[in-house]
């Protein structure tokens, strides 16, 4: 069974069990802040749809590992709902940071409703993956489920240590190419880390698979970032949905602007000199180009590409989720979105 096909069944298990934790809210009375949970999930307003939604990458990391070990992924379905929602509360409190203004070609949640409100709409995100994380109860054995328990909690801490790392970096002169790993570590290896880790957990594999898969998942998030720092900077907008201006307006040290930085060229100068304004982007992009940033992110990529390989291997899964999983896993890191 090709990765499509997974995709067919779990996208709809995905969503239904997003809704069910989503419903929550509603039924409390408090329909304002459902609407806009339900915007920024993609089901609800202008653009809503698959595009809106994005690819659930998180969850189906989850449930691919858990099949891949040869057990039913619909147990696994109460994590696979909690890591989306933590993915989605971070979303919402990264577009108010950086002052994003779109996300999957649509108004972010604060553009729309103002920034205290998009604030309680990421805390609500936040309170509701704990509360998916519940229905694993029923699912799996206790003790399978409180591992579950322990492990997002820790996953949400390292999370925003990563984004701290990446606003402090802001306004931060001295930052090397070597300070820029821990800081995508925890902003994005960690929960892609989390979702294959805990994927494992819940089909009960041993310790060592455990760590395999989690090593896997780390590998697949650090060589994700990077690309994802590559789209921000040479990016198609129409593609990603996202400015290709808003990492060198806003001053984010991604690994290509941190490496020209350390060449002391032309881009770095200009880069200290004083704030660059969107209209400078398609210039310094090519210069950062020419001064070879690019050629060192994606060089990045393969490296860290290959290690993800490895550690899939050490796995030792076979059949088609395991196939299926190498696919979506290439994906990720060969996407031009």
């Amino acid at each position: 069974m090709a990765l499509a096909e997974f995709k067919d069944t779990m996208l709809p298990a995905i969503e239904a069990e997003l809704k069910n934790c989503i419903q929550s809210v509603s039924q409390t009375g408090e329909n304002d802040l459902f609407a806009m949970l339900a915007y920024h999930l993609g089901w609800e307003g202008e653009g809503a749809g698959p595009k809106a939604r994005g690819k659930r990458i998180r969850p189906l990391l989850l449930l691919l590992t858990t099949a891949s070990l040869g057990k039913d992924w619909e147990i696994a379905l109460p994590g696979a709902a909690a890591v989306e929602l933590v993915h989605n509360f971070s979303l919402i409190h990264d577009d108010i940071q950086d002052q994003s203004s779109l996300r999957r070609g649509r108004p972010t949640l604060w553009k729309l409703y103002g920034i205290p409100q998009a604030i309680n709409a990421g805390d609500s995100m936040f309170a509701l993956a704990q509360i998916a994380l519940q229905n694993l109860d029923t699912s799996v054995p206790v003790e399978i489920a409180l591992q579950a328990h322990q492990i997002i909690p820790h996953a949400c801490l390292t999370l925003t240590q990563g984004q701290y790392l990446d606003l402090a970096y802001e306004d931060k002169k001295d930052i090397t190419t070597s300070d820029y790993w821990p800081m995508i570590r925890g902003k994005t290896a960690a929960l892609l880390a989390t979702c294959t880790e805990l994927g494992a957990i819940l089909a009960n594999a041993d310790k060592n698979t455990q760590e395999n898969f989690r090593n896997f998942g780390e590998f697949i998030g650090l060589a994700f970032q990077i690309q994802d720092d590559i789209l921000g900077i040479w990016g198609d907008s129409a593609l990603t949905g996202k400015s290709a201006e808003s990492d060198l307006v806003t001053g984010k040290k991604s690994l290509p602007v941190l490496f020209a930085l350390e060449k002391s060229g032309e881009f770095a100068k200009r880069w200290k000199n004083q704030t660059i304004v969107p209209k400078e982007v398609p210039e310094l992009a090519e210069i950062l180009k020419t001064e070879g940033a690019y050629d060192y992110a994606k060089d990045w990529v393969d490296k860290l590409t290959n290690q993800a390989l490895d550690w899939f291997e050490k796995t030792e899964v076979v059949g088609p989720a395991a196939d299926a999983l190498s696919e979506l896993s290439n994906q990720l890191i060969q996407r031009v979105r």
